[in-house]
């Protein structure tokens, strides 16, 4: 082996060695970190918002769920990923005749749902929007002789 082979080998080490420390560190121990105290700090949150209803996993406020049956509200089904879980507010307002229809609750009071249900009204920036998901566990509450025990 020539003296410059030799310094070309040497010259690899350092190379090795920060690309192994950076995957280390960056790949695994900081993650690693990150989602232990996500775990301890905020275990609801980093767990993607289960939510429960009469003690059973029913959905996620955080990912959309498949809301097929006409009375109940719908996600979007445009272009978007189709995990989006909210609604913007004429979506919503456009269901509520076929909602009306199928649950013989009047155009008024699922009007009033929606607008008590409205999210992300921040002053003048954001869109107000509905969670999907959230609405309708309120019908299901609040008219449980509408929406009986699947």
């Amino acid at each position: 082996m020539t003296n410059s082979q030799n310094k070309e080998k040497h010259n690899y080490k350092p190379i090795i060695g920060i690309a192994l420390a950076s995957f280390l560190m960056c790949g695994l121990f900081y993650p690693l970190l990150i989602t232990g105290l996500a775990q301890l700090l905020f275990p609801y949150q980093a767990n993607g918002e289960i939510v429960t209803h009469k003690g059973q996993q029913v959905g996620s406020y955080l990912i959309s769920q498949n809301f097929t049956l006409p009375e109940f509200f719908h996600p979007r089904n445009d272009s978007a990923s189709g995990v989006d879980p909210d609604i913007t507010l004429q979506d919503a307002y456009s269901q509520i005749p076929r909602i009306a229809n199928a649950t013989d609750i009047s155009n008024e009071t699922l009007v009033q749902l929606v607008s008590e249900d409205t999210e992300g009204t921040y002053w003048i920036f954001g869109t107000p929007y509905v969670n999907v998901l959230r609405l309708n566990l309120d019908l299901i509450k609040q008219y449980p002789d509408r929406y009986p025990p699947k």
